[in-house]
């Protein structure tokens, strides 16, 4: 199977376009052939990871059947035409999963890749957060995203999320996995995730590793091809 990780900007005068997708949810996806998972994902102020939501940036995370049944989404399907259309910046990564813990509403990624040796790698990390473990939970979250902005190797990062405050997730590109294993394994998010787990935080949490196949388009001004 192929994962694939839309993101979009919205233009200004298209904002009440972007607002519609979440009330319209995953309908306009009920019917796209081959594809076997879908969430629609909000996205922090400025792409970050606060709490402050973005009210023109948003994603979706996709899992199809194939890369064939992928690219006649991407590049012919109406819902990214009318993405497309409406955008000032927009980006996709296809990609197949080398490593999955957890799951993501029930649904844990089918592995289909080996590790790369060299060369990049993404990363997919989500959580349903206790609503009692909330507070305890965001009080780590501002350090943590300080380190991944400046971490050395990454190509990109975005906070996502289901749902507010509770429902969240992150997605990286890296140029190798040392640079990074050598975020994850150290500083303010080893100590996050450390007391993540042993607090209890996660009602549900996944954590996955993707060789990407393609990323190309335009996120917070760095084009990719």
């Amino acid at each position: 199977m192929l994962a694939v990780i839309v993101l979009v900007e919205f233009k200004p005068h298209h904002l009440g376009y972007g607002l519609s997708r979440f009330v319209l949810g995953r309908l306009p996806l009920r019917h796209v052939t081959g594809l076997r998972f879908s969430k629609l994902l909000g996205s922090g102020h400025e792409g970050g990871f606060g709490l402050k939501p973005s009210a023109r940036r948003q994603g979706l995370f996709l899992l199809f059947d194939d890369e064939t049944r992928a690219d006649a989404f991407l590049h012919n399907g109406p819902l990214m035409t009318a993405y497309r259309a409406r955008a000032q910046e927009f980006f996709y990564c296809k990609m197949i999963a080398c490593s999955c813990k957890g799951s993501w509403a029930g649904v844990t990624l089918p592995v289909e890749a080996a590790p790369p040796e060299q060369g990049p790698i993404a990363a997919l990390t989500r959580a349903s957060i206790r609503p009692s473990k909330a507070l305890a939970f965001w009080r780590n979250s501002p350090a943590a995203e300080v380190s991944l902005a400046a971490a050395r190797g990454c190509r990109i990062a975005v906070g996502l999320g289901e749902a507010p405050f509770l429902r969240q997730a992150t997605f990286s590109i890296w140029d190798s996995v040392h640079d990074m294993n050598q975020y994850a394994r150290s500083g303010a998010h080893l100590r996050a995730i450390q007391a993540a787990l042993q607090h209890g935080h996660f009602a549900e949490s996944m954590f996955a590793r993707f060789v990407p196949v393609t990323a190309q388009g335009v996120w917070k001004g760095k084009v990719f091809r």
